[in-house]
């Protein structure tokens, strides 16, 4: 079946949102997102969003009133997932910053991983990892892989220097 579309990575992901602005601080205060130039030829309010390889673009509700808010956390809901460095730090970060979170284990075969699910401002589900304990092994055909540490790091390496002049624009 091989890439038939000829895909080469994920570029984003869209959210609505209530608040533009409560939606943008919280991606830049909790998971560290950095603001990138969003086109001018929209005609809609947004932001873009940039880290981890990965856009976010929040998109204005235009009728914010009518966006019902989830407000259990439910792992099993659709959310977007990141891996981490350290479970023990996010679960204190989170905790200091008044996130209401759920814990969940993962055990396979004897590796276990941690996840820590929480909600952005619009009730957005996010989940906190350490999901490379857990090898990716493809059902037929290929090698088992896993998530690479190495590739996170990398992509801090290439955003430092937009992080760096987003905060001297500070």
């Amino acid at each position: 079946m091989g890439n038939p579309l000829h895909l080469k990575s994920l570029n984003h992901i869209s959210l609505l949102c209530k608040s533009l602005e409560e939606s943008i601080d919280f991606y830049e205060d909790v998971l560290g997102f950095v603001p990138i130039r969003r086109p001018g030829s929209f005609n809609f309010d947004g932001a873009w969003l940039f880290g981890f390889g990965i856009g976010i673009h929040l998109l204005q509700s235009e009728n914010p009133e009518k966006m019902q808010k989830k407000v259990k956390i439910n792992p099993k809901d659709n959310h977007i997932s990141f891996q981490c460095e350290s479970m023990a730090a996010v679960e204190k970060k989170l905790k200091d910053m008044g996130i209401q979170h759920v814990r969940a284990l993962v055990e396979e075969g004897g590796i276990q991983v941690e996840q820590l699910f929480f909600h952005d401002p619009d009730g957005f589900m996010i989940e906190i990892c350490d999901c490379d304990n857990l090898p990716v092994i493809p059902l037929a055909g290929e090698i088992a892989q896993s998530c690479s540490y190495l590739n996170l790091e990398r992509m801090q390496q290439q955003m430092q220097p937009m992080v760096q002049q987003h905060e001297r624009a500070i």
